[in-house]
């Protein structure tokens, strides 16, 4: 039986990526501890410029705040992080999440994203990682945590053998 095809290539995925990247320079990575910080929240970090937000799943509140700003905020470009497994992916999907973003990388979470319209932004932190998502499909990687795997001259050592890739690094690069 053969898998189904992605309703989005990985090329308009990789495209999607680079856009989002383009117009927000910095990704907030907010957790929400109350349901009615969503709206505030946003509003404040909009009224500074940042339209582009990631909303981790690590509190109760991540996928609701998402699910909120899509139908409250919809100028807003808001995507789901610390996205762990398959069962998280389907959920931010359903909640309306714009992109997703990811620790690190297991074989089934690359697949199911594969199968995704929704663009994945992949955790790693050395070449291995880069080389599976790689052979999938990937080009765009989160680089993490960045400062522990190297900074600036993991992402400097990282792009040689990797031309087409790029990288979001995050976790304490200056």
């Amino acid at each position: 039986m053969n898998s189904p095809q992605p309703t989005v290539s990985m090329a308009d995925k990789v495209a999607l990526i680079d856009s989002l990247c383009a117009k927000a320079r910095i990704l907030p990575v907010i957790t929400i501890a109350r349901e009615q910080d969503i709206l505030p929240l946003a509003d404040a970090l909009a009224a500074g410029g940042l339209t582009a937000l990631e909303v981790t799943l690590r509190s109760q509140f991540g996928l609701k705040a998402i699910q909120v700003l899509r139908e409250q905020r919809p100028e807003l470009c808001t995507g789901a992080g610390t996205v762990l497994d398959r069962q998280m992916l389907e959920a931010a999907e359903v909640a309306g999440s714009q992109f997703i973003v990811t620790p690190g990388i297991t074989r089934d979470l690359l697949e199911a994203s594969v199968h995704s319209s929704i663009p994945l932004l992949p955790g790693i932190s050395n070449a291995s990682g880069i080389m599976e998502g790689y052979g999938l499909g990937y080009r765009r990687f989160k680089l993490f945590p960045a400062e522990v795997s190297g900074g600036v001259a993991a992402i400097k050592a990282l792009g040689g053998p990797f031309g087409e890739v790029k990288f979001c690094p995050t976790g304490g690069v200056g």
